[in-house]
């Protein structure tokens, strides 16, 4: 994006900025990189306001991350590549991938029915409904609503009443919205089942498979649903609309499909350095991960998919938009928990990708920050 037109008094403003930045590049990153990533952010931050804001991007194998602001408004502290965020959603692109790995592996196909898949009452009354496949609830494409109707939370656990039995009696009570694979209508609810289907299916807990198909191969040690001892300290803290910081509160055992996870910056990074990597390792989980299973064209209904960009199909998680004169194709995802809204992208022909992440609910700035990440994914990418 082409920001040739600001005032001198703009200019001295984000040249301010940029003083008071956080870096957490490696001295490996490229000038014009880092360049890239600094002011880009800056100019984000002073556009939003939000009390902090940490902005990365790889290209060419390379990495830049600078932060801005404060990891909680008012306690001085600027957040960096180590910084402890939640990602929210895009704790699903992970469920994407871990489908991929499973299929992969030879443990599921994407077609198989999830029903059988599940465990206890929840398999059988899903066994009731007409066949929702695993490829269903990786595009949204399953006819389930978005949340499943649950009792009131304690504000220090809010996610405590998202059971397995909230989710077994609203299959047991409802029909599906809509007949799966004729609609794409955004479902957390879909990838918990998803989760859930995929630990069964593997005889593991999802979060340790997590950790070995994923997080531990890439080396994201900060990557995972809680917060160890070794980040304390690093947390990120959200804010309401108001401005008011948010408590941190846990996320249970069951969103860990839609939405549980916690990460940094440089781990998401290194992960997407992971997807943008041409060798034999792990070549047809990354096939399988970035091929798009569903296209927009022919659905009956889309709801709830367009807020970071117009999707076009739809990958294992991944919002696909196909490419134009402006932008490569790309895959993105955009999350947000408890204060903090996040959206990585990345252009697999590219070699670029782009992550950037603000502690306050703000949907304004969330606006910005998805367009702002799309246009420097543009820029690094020679669009």
């Amino acid at each position: 994006m082409n920001f040739g037109n600001f005032t001198s008094r703009t200019r001295q403003m984000v040249a301010g900025c940029l003083v008071c930045l956080s870096f957490a590049a490696p001295a490996r990153a490229d000038a014009l990189l880092e360049e890239a990533v600094s002011f880009n952010g800056a100019i984000l931050h002073l556009q939003t306001d939000v009390p902090g804001l940490i902005l990365g991007a790889v290209r060419g194998g390379e990495v830049a991350v600078a932060g801005f602001g404060e990891t909680e408004r008012g306690n001085g502290i600027a957040p960096d590549g180590d910084t402890v965020l939640r990602l929210g959603s895009i704790t699903k692109v992970f469920a994407g991938e871990m489908l991929a790995h499973a299929v992969a592996r030879g443990e599921v196909g994407f077609t198989d029915p999830v029903a059988p898949l599940l465990p206890g009452r929840l398999g059988q009354v899903a066994g009731g409904h007409p066949a929702i496949r695993l490829i269903d609830l990786a595009t949204h494409t399953g006819g389930l609503p978005r949340e499943v109707p649950r009792k009131d939370s304690p504000p220090e656990d809010p996610f405590a009443t998202i059971t397995y039995d909230s989710f077994a009696d609203w299959l047991e009570n409802n029909p599906l919205q809509f007949a799966p694979g004729t609609s794409i209508a955004y479902s957390n609810f879909g990838f918990d089942l998803l989760s859930a289907a995929l630990s069964n299916a593997a005889g593991a807990s999802y979060a340790d498979l997590l950790a070995e198909r994923i997080t531990g191969r890439v080396g994201m040690d900060d990557t995972g649903f809680d917060v160890t001892p070794a980040m304390q300290g690093r947390l990120m803290s959200g804010h309401a609309p108001t401005g008011d910081p948010l408590p941190d509160v846990p996320t249970g055992e069951v969103i860990t499909g839609s939405g549980g996870l916690r990460s940094t910056a440089n781990d998401l990074l290194k992960w997407m350095q992971w997807h943008l990597d041409s060798g034999p390792e792990g070549a047809e989980v990354r096939f399988l991960d970035h091929a798009v299973y569903v296209q927009r064209d022919g659905m009956e209904t889309v709801l709830s998919m367009d807020e970071s960009g117009r999707m076009d199909a739809m990958g294992l998680g991944w919002v696909a938009m196909n490419p134009t004169a402006e932008r490569p194709f790309i895959l993105q995802k955009a999350g947000a928990l408890q204060g903090q809204m996040s959206y990585i992208t990345f252009a697999p022909e590219h070699g670029t990708a782009v992550f950037v992440t603000i502690n306050q609910f703000d949907f304004a700035a969330a606006y910005a920050m998805t367009d702002l990440a799309n246009g420097l994914l543009a820029d690094l990418s020679g669009y």
